[in-house]
């Protein structure tokens, strides 16, 4: 090995003293790059976001994904995968991580004689009837629940105020909704109101318009949905509480979740709120905004991002 000349000693010595006092090292300084963000370095773990086949859960994907990667975790999102019936086992498996889910609709899946509503209860319920291999989080403020929606002029031509207004009309009409509407809610419509309707319609997405334009009478409009308001429809009353809670809650794979996925998640649930939430799919619905561009305006609004 080569000593070092005597000019060289003293300038390696003299930079060594500057790192030692927190100065900056002259021989590095030219070619050293910025420190990353810590963000980026934050964490080692990584998770597949899931969601829904309809647009708010996809939003709700974008925002849990944009706030991860924030928090350094690696993520893969897969969106519009399906309905419930499809998803719930991939998290279930471990092939989804993480999916944003509606806490009553869920415990009425695997649970469906439970009987909690609140969304205390439904959680606590939730927390036993649930498999070990996947887990809740902290529950949002923000709830989108199911309905059973008609046009204002219905609601006046038929005296409509609740679900069980409908009874007396029901067989002689359509109501509308998902697929799998029909076999998830037609028996607990019979036994809780006496409802049994002349068909069921399936209008997916397009509920809202199909109840506007006198497709079906009445169905299945989620509250947060823009449409509510734009048509001038009327969601109507559920007293008995066939539709419980559905506040917008975290799903995870228990195996698959770690600390930074954790805190996180719960640190958006702990923002997001009914309103928001509605003016968010406004933007998207109305506005066609991106999904992913309206995730990111929320999350950096609330120093999330």
């Amino acid at each position: 090995m080569k000593r070092l000349s005597g000019t060289a000693a003293i300038l390696l010595s003299a930079a060594l003293t500057l790192t030692a006092c927190g100065g900056e090292n002259p021989l590095t300084s030219a070619s050293a790059s910025p420190a990353a963000p810590e963000s980026a370095s934050a964490s080692s773990e990584t998770a597949v976001v899931g969601s829904f086949d309809f647009p708010e859960s996809v939003l709700l994907g974008s925002i849990y994904a944009q706030a991860l990667e924030a928090k350094g975790v690696k993520v893969q999102e897969k969106p519009n995968i399906g309905s419930r019936e499809i998803v719930y086992d991939q998290i279930k498996s471990g092939g989804l991580t993480i999916l944003p889910e509606y806490n009553g609709a869920l415990l009425a899946f695997i649970a469906p004689k439970s009987t909690a509503t609140s969304k205390d209860d439904v959680n606590a319920e939730l927390k036993t009837e649930l498999p070990d291999q996947v887990e809740i989080l902290d529950s949002a403020a923000a709830e989108d629940k199911d309905s059973l929606t008609v046009t204002k002029e219905s609601a006046t031509k038929f005296s409509l105020t609740s679900i069980e207004d409908l009874a007396k009309i029901s067989k002689d009409y359509v109501v509308g909704g998902p697929p799998e509407f029909k076999k998830r809610r037609e028996a607990q419509f019979k036994d809780v109101y006496g409802l049994e309707f002349k068909e069921w319609k399936p209008t997916a997405a397009t509920t809202a318009d199909a109840i506007k334009s006198g497709t079906v009478l009445a169905g299945n409009v989620f509250t947060t949905d823009p449409k509510i308001v734009l048509n001038d429809l009327v969601s109507l009353e559920d007293p008995k509480n066939v539709f419980s809670a559905q506040n917008i809650t975290p799903l995870v794979n228990r195996a698959a979740t770690g600390d930074t996925v954790k805190t996180t998640l719960n640190a958006v649930s702990a923002k997001l709120d009914t309103a928001t939430l509605v003016d968010m799919m406004k933007r998207i619905a109305v506005d066609k905004d991106d999904a992913a561009v309206v995730a990111k305006d929320w999350l950096t609004q609330n120093g999330l991002l």
